[in-house]
């Protein structure tokens, strides 16, 4: 049984700055950002999660290259996007991430796309699936039972981040494409919980 999650207000507060370092036009989020422009800012350059966990993304929409904001603060772009497969300098709309509960995440991953073949249970960080007896670099599937994860492309939480959230379709990630706009490969080989 996959655990469903509910947004409550209060739970969240991301602040947003247009210039780097935190200086420029400032304004408050404890809800979804669908379009930064939409709020006078062309991107944002800085933030500081003040609580909560949230989604950015670099494309209006929700769409583009997504980063795992987790409290504290990111001065510029390289703050959230440096360990990224490669760099990006915008994030022009973001989310809480609703299902972040670091204590009680599971999730299944599966050899092959449709939950088919090798699988393997998880409910604790690993920052090496090869190191921890996965034979492949990729994986086909996912099946959140609880909680909100954040994949790697490579080893040590390192390259494209995929994030997995247990209220997403019923935790059901069957195809890479499922994984967000920007999946272009199953390549995963380190996974975290995602901190709220």
């Amino acid at each position: 049984m996959t655990h469903r999650c509910k947004k409550s207000s209060g739970l969240w507060k991301m602040v947003v700055w247009d210039e780097p370092f935190f200086q420029g036009k400032k304004h408050e989020f404890t809800t979804d950002c669908y379009s930064t422009p939409e709020h006078g800012f062309s991107t944002v350059r800085s933030c500081k999660i003040e609580s909560g966990a949230w989604a950015g993304f670099e494309h209006c929409g929700f769409q583009g290259q997504q980063f795992v904001l987790e409290r504290g603060e990111y001065p510029c772009w390289e703050a959230w996007s440096g360990s990224n497969a490669y760099h990006v300098e915008r994030m022009c709309s973001f989310r809480p991430i609703a299902c972040a509960d670091h204590g009680r995440s599971r999730l299944m991953l599966f050899e092959e796309e449709n939950f088919q073949g090798k699988r393997a249970e998880m409910s604790d960080d690993c920052p090496s699936l090869p190191a921890l007896g996965w034979g492949s670099s990729t994986v086909g599937s996912f099946l959140v039972r609880s909680g909100a994860w954040v994949c790697s492309q490579y080893p040590g939480y390192r390259g494209f981040q995929y994030l997995l959230e247990s209220d997403s379709p019923a935790g059901e990630y069957k195809h890479v494409r499922e994984w967000g706009s920007h999946a272009q490969t199953g390549q995963v080989q380190s996974i975290r919980r995602v901190q709220q």
